[in-house]
Order: structure tokens, then C-alpha cells, then sequence
């Protein structure tokens, strides 16, 4: 960057806003039907494609979205939210703060966003309390919740009104900075690794995204379907989250009771732990196609690729993977643990017939003596 394109990023001016993502795994589902009952809620309109098309992006079954509680920072910053309930048990809650200034004042706030405020931590009481009118509408609540945040930087417009390539020239380092939380400016290196996860279909949009914030410059309207489908990748990096830890747990619990002992008694226990292995197994490989499916992209290729850029850079094929070995270590040990147990039976019948056979030998020559 030159000395000029730095003294022009300075007086650039950004008008926007900075949305928080937040995503909480509060119960194994939730029925949407019952939440609209009970508060006031709306169906979440279906995304809209970037270009016109008879038909581009579904849910299967769209959200219901209800008004927030706004949060208020320490900063006096004042954050107003909405939340969003999925019918696989997570609720998505976004808040939003209007931006108007230039990029050193945006960086700014990136860092100490992205590093030093924990955004789930203190949304959770106004979550908790939505959550408790909406509570008879959740299938097998948890008390535990697992979270994930994530930060998008939205500049509807930035004076000049840049090209892509315009913007990617003049501003790279200093998109590379918001999307990373840095105030210090990164090596060249570092700001090519963040400006290669970038997408545009127009000239004039652009998404980067990173692994937990990601930079937008485009209309309210153009964004909509992005900040969407960065939603959508989250909540199913969590809900893989949960599934890992759901069969970390499962694994341990299974392994504990094979080291106890390999007896006949330890093998008759095994029958009823492979039948809590084999019905977490069946919860996961359904909740696994639910979310695999929660959203389809028919005809808006532009939005498949955008979706299968933010799920790699948020992580999700990562835990996808994690979690397919796991079931398959899972499918292992349950097909050992029946085998164990079907040897334990078979033996025990064949000692239960050599029982029988001796005792009725027995009282055959006992009779054969009088």
C-alpha cells in the first residue's frame, strides 16, 4: 500500500453496521408452531439470491424470529437483538450496532470486540429469560448450553463508492485487520491468507470471511442472504459440536465398562450399554441429516459456493469429520459389545442344556437302582 492509498483509507468513510451472531444448543429440537403460540413471532422469510431465479434457497423448515431485549456494553453502546428459534434445538440470536466513521475507527472496535468483550456470556440472562415464555415449546431442554459467537463487519456504503478491485486495492490490509480483531498491521502474508476466502458476484459486493468475523460491502437488501447463510454455518458448527461431545461421552462411558471386566457377568451388562450406544447412535445420524438438510440450495450457485466457503472457514467440515469417525468408532464397539454378549448367551444356553441333560442322567440311573 502507498503512503497515498493510506492517507486515503483515513478519510474513507464507512456507513454500516456491526452485527454479533449468537448461537445457543438449548434442547434436542423445538416446535416451531408452539413457539409462535406462545410469543410473538414471524416465520423467517426465505434467503433471496444475489441474481433473479425461479428458485434458489430453501429452508426446510424455516425459523420463527421474535424481538430481543436490547444489550448494552459497559461502553454504553447500545445493541438492539432479535432471536431466532431452528426446529433442531438451537436458538440464533443476532444483535446490531449502527456504524458510521472511517476504518481506523472500525478496527477499533473489531479488536476490542473480537478479543475483549465474551458477547455469549453476557447475552445469556436476556436469552434465558425469552427462552422461559418459549419454555414448554422445547423437546428435552438442557441445562448446559454450548455457544459459538462470530462478528460481521457490514459496510453498506463506502464513500467513492469502490469497484471491488478499488477496495481489495486501496483498503486490503485494513479489511485484513477487521476480519482478524488486529489493531496492529498484519504482514503481507497474513493479509493474502485473509483476502483469499473472499467471494463477489457483482462488481461492487464483496464478502471476506475468516474463521470468526468476516467483512461485507454491499446493500441491506444484497447482504441479507450472506448474513443468513454465516448464521446457518454456525449453528451447525455447534450442533457437530454437540455431537462430539455427545459421543466423546458415550466412548468413555463404554470404555470404562470394558476395562471393569470381560466375565460373564460384565458381558451380560454389555447388552443394555450397546443399547444406549446403538440409540445415541441412531439420535446422532438423525440430527446429523436434520441439520444436513436444514437448508438446500437449488438454483443459486453463487449461494452454494458463499455457504461453502463460510462452513470451511468457520470449521464445520472439521467437526463433520470428527464426528463421522466417532460414530464410526461407536459402530465398532457396538457391533463387539453384541457379539460379546450373544457368545455370554450361547454359552449360557449350552451350560443350561448340559444342566438339564445331567440332572435328568442323574435321576435316570437313580431310578435304574431300584
Amino acid at each position: 500500500m502507498t503512503p497515498e492509498a493510506g492517507i486515503q483509507a483515513d478519510e474513507t468513510t464507512l456507513r454500516g453496521s456491526v452485527l454479533v451472531l449468537l448461537q445457543f444448543n438449548v434442547s434436542d429440537g423445538i416446535r416451531l408452531d408452539r413457539v409462535k403460540e406462545l410469543i410473538r413471532a414471524r416465520t423467517v422469510a426465505q434467503p433471496s439470491p444475489k441474481h433473479p431465479a425461479p428458485e434458489y434457497i430453501r429452508y426446510k423448515t424455516p425459523p420463527v424470529v421474535a424481538p430481543l431485549d436490547a444489550l448494552v456494553l459497559d461502553s454504553g453502546e447500545r445493541l438492539q437483538g432479535e432471536i431466532k428459534y431452528y426446529d433442531y434445538g438451537v436458538v440464533s440470536v443476532v444483535f446490531e450496532l449502527a456504524f458510521d466513521g472511517g476504518w481506523n475507527k472500525l478496527i477499533g472496535l473489531a479488536s476490542r470486540w473480537v478479543w475483549e468483550i465474551d458477547f455469549a456470556a453476557r447475552a445469556q440472562a436476556i436469552v434465558r429469560a425469552s427462552l422461559e415464555r418459549a419454555a414448554p415449546a422445547l423437546i428435552k431442554p438442557y441445562e448446559e448450553w454450548l455457544s459459538e459467537d462470530y462478528l460481521i463487519f457490514h459496510a453498506r456504503e463506502i464513500s467513492g463508492s469502490p469497484s471491488v478491485q478499488q477496495l481489495i486495492q486501496q483498503h486490503g490490509t485494513r479489511i485484513a485487520q477487521v476480519v482478524r480483531g488486529e489493531m496492529g498491521q498484519l504482514a503481507e502474508s497474513e493479509c493474502n491468507e485473509v483476502l483469499q476466502s473472499r467471494i463477489s458476484y457483482y462488481a461492487n459486493d464483496l464478502a471476506v470471511i475468516g474463521w470468526n468475523a468476516a467483512f461485507l460491502y454491499d446493500s441491506a437488501s444484497g447482504a441479507e442472504t450472506a448474513i443468513q447463510l454465516l448464521e446457518h454455518a454456525n449453528s451447525q458448527l455447534l450442533e457437530f459440536r454437540h455431537y462430539d461431545e455427545l459421543l466423546t461421552g458415550e466412548l468413555a462411558r463404554v470404555y470404562t465398562l470394558l476395562d471393569e471386566g470381560t466375565g460373564m457377568l460384565a458381558r451380560w451388562r454389555l447388552a443394555r450399554s450397546a443399547t444406549r450406544l446403538h440409540t445415541v447412535l441412531l439420535d446422532v445420524a438423525e440430527l446429523t441429516e436434520h441439520v444436513d438438510t436444514a437448508i438446500k440450495f437449488l438454483s443459486d450457485m453463487f449461494s452454494a459456493r458463499l455457504y461453502k466457503l463460510a462452513a470451511l472457514k468457520v470449521g464445520v467440515p472439521d467437526y463433520k469429520e470428527l464426528v463421522t469417525r466417532k460414530v464410526h468408532t461407536a459402530e465398532e464397539l457396538y457391533r463387539f459389545m453384541v457379539d460379546q454378549f450373544n457368545q455370554s448367551r450361547a454359552f449360557f444356553m449350552e451350560l443350561t442344556v448340559v444342566i438339564i441333560l445331567v440332572v435328568e442322567l442323574f435321576y435316570m440311573f437313580k431310578g435304574a437302582t431300584f
